[in-house]
């Protein structure tokens, strides 16, 4: 089967959406398929795809360009399948990891001050960024089209139905997979050490947009936390900005108690010095690295907000924050797992929930759509 995965940035070590992108093909080739990228650029592709280089010019209008450009050569192709992860418009199956992005506008609004909100709200209606991004999903949503929705949670779907109306029976959930080979549990002290924090309860973070994925609540959690128990250490791994936060901690006085490691290419490692993964995420479609963590035996606190915290069983694997800014409530769930046996219990459960979201089992749920696809386009 000739299928095509489309994608913004392919990068085999970028964001969750181009890691996933990456393991799928590299799983895809394995299985005989022959596959075709489709990015505006490349870094390490794996070999035996073919790789489509897709014209790219910067400024406004540039997603809407970009999405063009992707119809242009898909149509210039015979792929029995196009597998979009959520740039552009022509294909067959639209899967975006970002979710959908008027959901993710309005939890971005709920990070700011009220006094805010209405001037934020405002740019969402008149900014040209923000009309593009409606213009891009109007393109996408497209029921006329015989698309079909790939979600990547249930919170997901329910947003398709909620703002574009997709119907039930043209959206498939499925989640994501994670190589429960390579994450595994395990006990790196060389980590503990270098960070001076052997014998410290050690809270992780990995994310790229700080904000969004609630690094300034978890700040505060933890110099609340740093009141019972100064024992305790937070690890933020990611290529944010982080120094609005380093003033943050310190203004909190527990700019000791926080480390900003920046981006690894390896952040296994870093699981695997950890004892507790804490995400307060105000908005995540289903975060690939809870899935990674719990892969590698950690507990997983994160909120609603996150597709993947529909696959806990609060109070076993980890524990879920109804609301990303209660910072009482996020202290309260950290405290409990700074008990030693509470996390080993934990842990185990959530190497053992892993591995039903495997790598390999969500790639084979996702071939399964492309025969019943390929199967629909052949039939028409």
């Amino acid at each position: 089967m000739k299928v095509a995965l489309v994608i913004g940035k392919y990068h085999a070590f970028g964001g969750g959406a181009e890691r996933w992108t990456d393991r799928h093909a590299r799983y895809l080739i394995r299985q005989g398929f022959d596959v075709h990228l489709l990015a505006r650029d490349f870094k390490d592709p794996p070999a035996g795809a073919i790789c489509h280089t897709v014209p790219y010019r910067s400024g406004m209008g540039a997603r809407l360009r970009f999405g063009a450009a992707i119809e242009k050569i898909t149509s210039e192709h015979t792929f029995d399948i196009v597998h979009e992860m959520g740039e552009g418009w022509a294909c067959d199956l639209f899967m975006p990891h970002h979710g959908t992005r008027v959901a993710g506008f309005e939890q971005n609004v709920r990070m700011l001050p009220p006094l805010l909100r209405p001037a934020q709200e405002a740019a969402h209606r008149w900014l040209p960024r923000y009309r593009e991004f409606a213009e891009l999903e109007r393109r996408q949503y497209d029921l006329d089209r015989p698309t079909r929705f790939i979600a990547i949670s249930k919170m997901v779907r329910d947003h398709m139905r909620t703002y574009f109306r997709v119907p039930d029976n043209r959206i498939d959930v499925v989640y994501n997979g994670v190589d429960v080979d390579r994450f595994r549990p395990g006990r790196n002290r060389a980590i503990r050490d270098s960070l001076g924090w052997t014998d410290r309860t050690i809270f992780l973070l990995v994310a790229h947009n700080f904000r969004l994925k609630g690094l300034d609540p978890l700040i505060r959690a933890m110099a609340e936390l740093s009141k019972r128990d100064r024992s305790i250490g937070l690890v933020v791994l990611g290529s944010g900005n982080q120094r609005p936060f380093e003033r943050l901690a310190k203004k909190l006085r527990c700019e000791d108690l926080v480390k900003f490691v920046g981006n690894q290419t390896n952040p296994i490692p870093y699981y695997q010095a950890s004892d507790v993964y804490v995400q307060p995420t105000f908005y995540d479609p289903c975060s690939l690295v809870a899935l990674e963590a719990l892969a590698c035996g950690l507990p997983v606190i994160t909120t609603s907000m996150n597709g993947a915290g529909e696959l806990l069983t609060p109070g076993r694997e980890g524990n879920i924050l109804s609301d990303p800014a209660d910072v009482s409530g996020l202290t309260e769930l950290m405290n409990q797992y700074l008990q030693p046996s509470i996390r080993i219990q934990a842990g185990s459960a959530a190497r053992r929930l892993a591995e039903k979201f495997s790598l390999d089992r969500n790639s084979n749920a996702i071939i399964d759509l492309y025969r019943k696809q390929r199967a629909v386009k052949q039939s028409a």
